[in-house]
Parts: structure tokens; sequence; C-alpha cells
């Protein structure tokens, strides 16, 4: 018997509502939506529910396991969590676009068919636009038509994919897939979009920081996790996955490192620490799955933090770059010390999120002896403390006071900072909280002397070397393109094309179509044979050789001027055509009469 109800509906369902609710009642509603759906969840037991039948395939909405559950929790909790952050918006058209995108997220990692996985994957797309098209500026305007056009054009790939699949298979299944046909790569090229592995992944650093304070903070929470969810479902083991994955850890790292904007550098760890979970899941052990899957719910929590962090910074002094700010501690300690929770969760700091479930990647990568692969997530640990815990958090609220004058965010904002603050000191102290819910079983112990003390031995090394060299750290404002390179250059490209010969092109079929055919078939008509005649004494004259050229020439002249000539001896080519058809209607006419 079904006790429970299809939690992605809880949030779809519950859009239609909040246009007609205002003030205190729509943000207690805001927040209704998210806890109804978490309780909904205690409710839900493993298997498959909710099936339906559609053109002889089984639609799933309901399938329910460890793997799913884990991203159903934590999906549930950020929306409850971003909900609170935003509810002091006045706009509606946020809060419907947030409800939708965190329902359709979860509406993928309970769904057990290929087409109501696309399904939910295209609203998530088209939802999470919204985020970025709702700040009103010509950056976040171009940048949510560029994420718009990269995720359609995924879509495409996964659509396609997914076709192919079904016509092989007969099956609208989504499960193990694996990497061994066309389909299959079609499919993994869909999800790797979204999972921001470069090439593929410039459309994240683009967007976010142009998204509003507060969609920046569901937009770090749900696309590229729920890619985690379906290669973790599709892809275990898959060998790529592991090069690409740590190939991302640095890519992140490197380019954060580079940038200025404070939203930028997050967006670019974003890239970075799914680079973690994309590896674990390449390699495919129970142990290293378990660590994508942790990792992937330390990660939304920690990061939502951070940038609930610098967006209250954006949104009490107007500015995001680190060339703009400093010595805002005077002014906004309490969001410097949350913002600092995420920062050490983020760097792996004993006692915080990503300090166990990090670990469990980076020991799975030992374990398996793929020494390269350790030595890469390592270098990229050190670099994720140098951007976020030392160089964002010391240039914002330290280095050169910047003279803002500037106070804490609203109540609503730090509240909610302090929830996910207090659940990423919680699992960094009580680390079974979060293994007991994940896929395998395992026991995993962080909290060995040899990794407390090799971890504290490189962070504080970090630390130690940024501050010797700090005078010697000169920032610079500048814009960091990557791969996104390409398609604007591209782009500008296409468009100068479109703008010079395609319109000159397009200019000339025009006439070619309305002028020059219809009067060529005009004057053909009046004197077929004196019309051609002319056309075929032109094309002799444009290939003859210079002493025929003005004889010819001369002849054509005389040719035109009598044009079209006798046209008594010639039926014009409209009465011939006319004379034709009654013909031919005459004939089918007497064929039927006495058929």
């Amino acid at each position: 018997m079904i006790n429970w109800f299809p939690p992605a509906a809880i949030f779809i369902l519950g859009v239609f509502l909040v246009p007609f609710m205002w003030g205190r009642i729509r943000q207690a509603y805001l927040l209704l939506i998210p806890t109804i759906a978490f309780i909904d969840l205690l409710y839900m037991s493993e298997g498959t529910n909710y099936i339906f039948n559609f053109l002889g395939h089984e639609i799933i909405l309901g399938r329910v396991d460890k793997l799913s559950m884990a991203f159903g929790y934590v999906f549930v909790i950020m929306a409850f969590i971003g909900a609170l952050y935003s509810v002091h918006l006045k706009g509606k058209g946020e809060h419907i676009a947030a409800l939708l995108y965190a329902g359709s997220a979860v509406g993928v990692v309970f769904a057990g068919d290929y087409l109501s996985l696309f399904i939910f994957w295209e609203i998530m797309a088209v939802s999470s636009t919204f985020l970025i098209w709702a700040r009103g500026t010509n950056a976040s305007n171009g940048a949510g038509l560029r994420y718009i056009l990269v995720h359609f054009f995924g879509g495409l790939l996964l659509l396609t994919g997914i076709i192919i699949q079904v016509s092989a298979t007969g099956s609208l299944s989504f499960d193990y897939l694996g990497l061994g046909s066309p389909s299959s790569l079609l499919i993994l090229l869909g999800f790797a979009l979204n999972a921001a592995i470069p090439p593929l992944s410039a459309w994240l650093s683009d967007a976010y920081p142009e998204a509003t304070v507060t969609g920046a903070v569901f937009l770090s929470a749900f696309t590229t996790k729920t890619a985690v969810y379906v290669l973790a479902r599709a892809f275990p083991g898959t060998e790529i996955l592991v090069w690409a994955g740590a190939i991302m850890t640095l890519y992140g790292v490197v380019f954060a490192f580079l940038a200025n904007d404070i939203r930028r550098i997050l967006a670019y760890h974003i890239i970075s620490q799914v680079g973690f979970m994309v590896t674990g899941i390449g390699i495919g052990t129970a142990l290293s799955i378990n660590g994508s899957i942790a990792h992937a719910f330390s990660h939304i929590l920690y990061k939502g933090l951070l940038f609930m962090g610098t967006g209250a910074v954006l949104y009490m002094t107007g500015k995001s770059k680190l060339t703009d700010l400093g010595g805002l501690y005077k002014t906004m300690p309490v969001t410097f010390i949350l913002y600092m929770i995420g920062a050490l969760s983020i760097s792996a700091f004993p006692l915080f999120s990503g300090f166990v479930s990090k670990s469990i990647i980076v020991d799975a990568a030992k374990v398996e002896h793929l020494t390269t692969i350790w030595i890469l997530l390592s270098i990229s640990s050190v670099g994720t403390f140098l951007s976020l815990g030392l160089k964002l958090a010391y240039y914002t609220w330290f280095g050169e006071d910047a003279g803002i004058e500037a106070k804490e965010p609203p109540a609503n904002m730090l509240l909610a900072m302090g929830i996910a603050s207090f659940l990423c000191i919680l699992i960094g102290v009580y680390p079974s909280l979060l293994y007991n819910i994940l896929p395998f079983k395992f026991e995993y112990l962080p909290y060995t002397t040899e990794h407390v003390i090799w971890t504290l031995q490189y962070l504080l090394f970090t630390a130690l070397c940024f501050f010797v060299l700090l005078k010697y750290l000169a920032l610079k404002s500048y814009i960091v393109l990557d791969t996104d390179w390409f398609y604007r250059r591209g782009s500008r490209a296409v468009m100068w094309i479109v703008n010079n010969h395609m319109s000159a092109l397009g200019t000339m079929l025009t006439r070619f179509s309305f002028d020059i055919v219809p009067s060529s078939l005009g004057r053909f008509s009046k004197n077929p044979i004196s019309f051609l005649k002319i056309t075929a004494d032109t094309l002799i004259m444009t290939f003859s050789s210079l002493p025929y050229k003005e004889k010819i020439r001369r002849q054509i002249m005389r040719e035109k001027e009598i044009y079209p000539g006798d046209i008594i001896r010639h039926w014009p080519i409209g009465s011939t055509v006319l004379w034709v058809t009654l013909f031919l209607l005459a004939y089918l006419l007497i064929y039927y009469l006495y058929d």
C-alpha cells in the first residue's frame, strides 16, 4: 500500500498557489512546501511506486532506494534553506522558478524511466534559467541566454541517446548503462554537460555569478548534483570518468585562483568539487561511490552556505569583486564567521563536513593504487583552501579597507546561513549521520591520527605560505574566460557571416526569385524562340574571343530592339500551357466517363 506522495509533485503542484499569496502567509507557505516534502520522504519505503503505462512502457515516478533517498534528503533540506534565505523577496517570479527547479531536481532522482527523467531534466533547465534572468541586467540576460542554449544542446544529446537506446532495447527503464554503444555515449555527454565536465563547463562559471543573490544558492545545489546522481546510477566504474574528474578538480582550482569576482570563484570551485565526485564514480568501488554520494551531500550544504555568504556581501554592498571589497569584518562579522564555516568545510578541515566526505574519495583512489589520481586530488584540496579559505576571505573581510558602509543582511538570510553552518559542523562531528544513508554498507574512520595530522599539515602550511607571500600577491581586475571564449567568438563570427555574406546572398536570392525569374519567364512567354536565341548569343559572347565579342554584342542589340518580333507564328508559352492543360482535362474527363 502506498502511503506517500511523489515529493516532486509537492513542489510542482505547490507552485500554483504562490501567485495567490502575499506577505507572511506566502513566506510561511514557501517554507511549508519543503517541510511537507521532507516528512513525505520519511514515509517512503524502498521499491517502485507510482507506475503508469504509456504506449506500452512503464513510467515510474517513485523508484526508491538508498541512492535516490540520499539525494532526495539533501535536495529537500537545501530547498528549505534556500527558501528561508529568500523569503524576504517581494517578487513572486523567483519563488515560482525556485520551487519548479527544486521539484524537478527531486523528480530526476526518483525517476525510474528515461521519459520522466528527461521531462524533469528539461524543466530543471528552463526554470533555473529564470533565476539568472531575474537579476535583470544586461550581463544576466546574456548569460541566461547562453545558459539555456547550452542546456538545450545537452538536452538534445540526451534525447537522441535515449531514442536510440529505447529503439535498441525496447525499454524505457533507467538503470545501469555503461559505456559501450553510441546511445550510451550520447547519454553520457548529456549528463557530462550538466556535471560541468570540461570543456562542457563554461556555462556554469559564466551564468552562476550573474544570477540573483538568492537564485545562485539554488543553482549551486541542483543541476550539477543531479548529474552526479545520474552518473552514479548509469555509469559507475566508467574509467574515463576517473581522469575527467581529476582534471576537473585542478581545472576549477586554477581558474578560481585567477578570478576576481567572488561568486565566479565559487562557481569554479563547484567544477572542482564535482570533479571529486565524478572521480569516485569512475573508480566504481563501493567505497568510492559512497564517497561521491557523501561528498555531494556535504557539498550541497557548504556550497549553498558559501553562496549565501558571498550573496549577503553582494546584497549589502552592491559589489562582488575582490578589488572593490575589503574591511568588511568591522560591519559584517557574523556573515564572515558563517562564511568561514563553509570555507573550512569545503577545504576539508577536521570537524567540518568536507573532511569526512572528501577523504573517502581520496582514500578510495589510494586503495586502488591510483597514485597519480591521489596526487591530483590532494593538490586540488590545497588549492581549494588557498582560494576560498584564504584569498577570498582575506580580501573580502580584511585587506585594505575599501570604506564600504554595510551592515549584516536581514535576519532570514543569517538564519538560513546558520542552519547550513550547523549541519556542516554536525556532519563533521558525527559523520555516522551521513554514512548511514549511503548506498553501500561500509566502515570508514575519517578521524585517524594519520589522516588528521596529514590534513592539518598541508592546510596550515598552505596558510603559512599565503601570509608570507601576501605582500607579493597583487589583485588585478580582469575578466577570465575559459572555453566559453570559443562560443563567444564563434557566435560573433556567425553573426558577421549572417550580417554580411548571408545577407548579401539573401538579397541576391530574393532578387533572383522575385525579379529576375518572373521577368525572364514573362519575356520568354512572349516569344520563346527569340528569347532563347538572345540567351544563347549572350552566352556565346561571354566565352568568345575579343574580335567576335563586338560583333555578337551588336547582333544581340538588334535582336533586343525587334523583340518579341513576329509573335503570330509563335504561340506565347502561356497560351500553349493553357491549351495543353485544357486538352489534358478533356482527355481525363473522357477517360473516366467511358472507363
